[in-house]
């Protein structure tokens, strides 16, 4: 695995990660009972966007390191993803 595809699978992981952290813990503004006015009331209350950013990198280095791993092992390899074989469709053309 190259530096270039090694950032871009942090990049995905980041991305992936961030998805999910923005989901975790939300307070929004209906259920803390402190509408804005001009705002929905599913807009957060506080999003603390800074420490959601923290938390994703984290996470994101620690499934990437876990996933280059596992690529730079030759534990899976593309020959492993071969569904030509898997689904009897014989040889690719």
């Amino acid at each position: 695995m190259g530096v270039v595809t090694g950032l871009v699978l942090y990049a995905i992981i980041w991305f992936m990660t961030l998805f999910i952290v923005l989901q975790v813990g939300v307070t929004s503004q209906s259920d803390a009972g402190e509408r804005v006015t001009g705002t929905h009331g599913s807009a957060p209350v506080n999003a603390q966007i800074k420490r959601r950013f923290l938390i994703t990198s984290g996470l994101a280095a620690v499934i990437w390191a876990v996933i280059a791993g596992v690529i730079l092992s030759g534990a899976v390899t593309v020959a492993d993803f071969d569904l030509y074989t898997w689904f009897g469709l014989g040889a690719p053309r």
